[in-house]
């Protein structure tokens, strides 16, 4: 999982746990580990919600300003389906 160099220390410290993607179709899956710079994501739980369950609050917890700023971000591509994620960032060995 990649993630907007404005969100990766919040996600390196911990304050950031969640994330919305916009995608054709999953691209992890609860379990996973998925290296990042400094460490891994591992994926606690994915599921697909519709573009109406996003809130500002939802926005926020994910690490932007506002629904508006997180669309902005996750509409790069050609997905379609919205998928909520939660996960954890696990430091690499020697890192802190």
């Amino acid at each position: 999982m990649q993630f907007a160099k404005q969100l990766r220390e919040g996600v390196r410290n911990g304050s950031i746990t969640t994330s919305i993607r916009i995608w054709q179709s999953p691209h992890v899956k609860a379990g996973g580990r998925y290296a990042v710079e400094g460490g891994s994501i591992v994926v606690t739980s994915i599921r697909e919600i519709s573009l109406t369950d996003i809130s500002d609050s939802l926005a926020r917890e994910s690490g932007f300003r506002s629904l508006a700023d997180l669309l902005q971000t996750a509409r790069h591509g050609g997905g379609h389906k919205v998928y909520f994620i939660r996960f954890r960032f696990e430091a690499a060995e020697g890192t802190v």
